[in-house]
């Protein structure tokens, strides 16, 4: 009883009473001093980014290895176009010269999710196969994502009715491969 009266008093208060379930890990010290707001806020757009993060992932993967199988090991220097690839090397420079860490080893996490439809469409034959519904409904689904995309990816809350646009787009994308 005394864990679920702690529980509400957080809750009301917006505190945290340093207590963790065993499913929490804790946060870095300086987590508390960001606006409660904020943190409410990121705690909601978690899941939403999550899910991005994963389909994102999935279709980058899916591209590589269709055009592997259809193209050879290389199909980004033969079909690929040259504007993609040299934005994909101006962007590889520009973390290079960060001195972090490099993110990836394949040019293809270096597109943008735009660059990331055109190569599908460039390159239909190896897609055609998978993705039934055809070009249209790829593109449709690929130009909502990308919209969807925005707002995750830089840090703005999600509507409620983009929440809803979100899931069905999602739903759309697995069902595009039936």
């Amino acid at each position: 009883m005394a864990e679920h009266q702690l529980d509400k008093v957080e809750e009301n208060l917006d505190l945290n009473l340093g207590r963790l379930s065993k499913s929490e890990t804790p946060r870095k010290e300086y987590y508390l001093q960001f606006d409660s707001e904020f943190r409410k806020e990121a705690n909601l757009m978690a899941e939403h980014y999550e899910v991005f993060y994963c389909l994102e992932k999935s279709i980058r993967r899916l591209v590589l290895e269709l055009m592997e199988e259809k193209f050879g090991q290389n199909w980004w220097d033969e079909q690929v176009k040259e504007e993609i690839r040299k934005g994909v090397l101006k962007n590889i420079k520009r973390e290079e010269d960060t001195g972090f860490t490099i993110r990836s080893d394949e040019n293809i996490d270096y597109t943008t999710f735009g660059e990331l439809s055109q190569i599908v469409i460039n390159n239909w034959s190896a897609f055609e196969g998978l993705f039934k519904r055809g070009q249209r409904a790829f593109q449709r689904i690929m130009s909502n994502l990308n919209q969807l995309r925005g707002p995750i990816a830089h840090c703005s809350p999600l509507a409620e009715d983009e929440i809803v646009r979100l899931e069905l787009t999602v739903k759309d994308w697995f069902r595009l491969m039936e």
